[in-house]
């Protein structure tokens, strides 16, 4: 069983933006649309039980803050190489997002085609 311990301000934070910004049933208005009451989620402190539409949907959409909560110890991470923001070391993923691997591989191309027509860039 995993020992429960208190989130981090980072890790609170991250889970108020996930809730505000992509929880399906989240309103601003109303709260916790199937509980009828406030979200369970944005009073959270501590590790251990969290709201299964939560875990299973919305807490995907960060890599980073889902390998630290719900993995057991420290887990660590490396920085994005585009934006910065931590990426768990778990095997080859090397972006945060899909859309940070989007925007390197464009800035690849666009050095690559750079070095072949001979041009240089001026800082």
């Amino acid at each position: 069983m995993e020992e429960s311990r208190e989130l981090t301000r980072e890790e609170r934070a991250a889970i108020r933006a996930l809730v505000t910004r992509w929880c399906a049933n989240y309103d601003r208005e109303y709260g916790c649309l199937p509980l009828d009451c406030e979200c369970y989620m944005l009073g959270k402190c501590w590790t251990g039980a969290y709201c299964r539409y939560f875990r299973e949907s919305v807490l995907p959409l960060d890599p980073a803050l889902e390998a630290a909560l719900l993995t057991q110890g420290p887990v660590s991470s490396r920085p994005c190489p585009v934006c910065g923001r931590p990426v768990p070391r778990n095997g080859r993923q090397r972006y945060c997002s899909p859309a940070c691997r989007k925007a390197a591989l464009r800035e690849q191309k666009r050095a690559h085609m750079r070095k072949k027509r001979g041009w240089t860039v001026e800082n």
